[in-house]
């Protein structure tokens, strides 16, 4: 049996798995905003102790590794990395437009839908986001997109799509055309089959080097709070 570790931190929702042969044995998410730095380790070790286990007994660590959060990226990237480099584990990662993807498949899309596309959250009216097959293949690259009148507009005219994702409310009102809108952030109960068959393809990143997929450069911006 292989028990993997899921941590999903790219949004404003944190959330915590246990893959068991691909299937989901358990599951804690925290919507605290800015959460992720203090709770996400806490969580882990509530979820373990109540089955008994520490990280050791598992088998591999799944990341979700964005697009996303910069911030929420970086404490993902660096609690999985902790975890394998302490307890001798394989690091795994999965895009976050994936899981979306696979959150949509699993709660089942309406009848004739052509495509999905999931959608991050930027800044404004952008978001990242992705063509994926009603099968759940991707069909393009990730990319940062503008929402207006005009935006997958192909796509649209193909027929119905699902809009899923933290990002996908910005689409409401702007896009017409038979869309479906999910907003929801990522979560990691849909790592599960994505974790599950990358372990088995032993689809293992170096975890000494291993960055998230943060898809845009960090931008800082400057504080007007006057600290002197």
């Amino acid at each position: 049996m292989s028990e993997i570790i899921l941590i999903e931190t790219s949004t404003s929702l944190l959330s915590v798995g246990l893959c068991e042969d691909g299937r989901l044995a358990d599951y804690r998410e925290c919507a605290v905003p800015r959460s992720q730095a203090s709770m996400t380790v806490p969580l882990i070790e509530e979820m373990l102790s109540s089955h008994g286990m520490r990280v050791g007994d598992c088998d591999a660590v799944c990341v979700s590794s964005g697009p996303g959060s910069y911030t929420g990226l970086r404490v993902g990237s660096s609690t999985a990395k902790g975890l394998c480099f302490g307890a001798g584990l394989p690091l795994i990662a999965v895009p976050t437009l994936d899981i979306l993807v696979a959150q949509a498949l699993e709660a089942g899309l309406p009848e004739g839908c052509r495509y999905i596309i999931p959608m991050i959250d930027a800044r404004r009216m952008e978001v990242y986001s992705a063509v994926y097959s009603s099968e759940g293949r991707r069909l393009g690259e990730v990319r940062p997109v503008i929402v207006d009148g005009n935006s997958f507009s192909d796509e649209r005219a193909a027929g119905c799509c699902v809009l899923i994702g933290d990002g996908a409310a910005k689409c409401e009102g702007v896009l017409s055309g038979d869309v479906r809108i999910v907003p929801t952030c990522p979560k990691a109960s849909a790592m599960a089959s994505l974790a599950q068959a990358a372990y088995d393809e032993k689809r293992f990143e170096n975890t000494a080097y291993f960055e998230p997929f943060y898809l845009k450069e960090f931008v800082a911006t400057k504080s007007s709070k006057q600290l002197f």
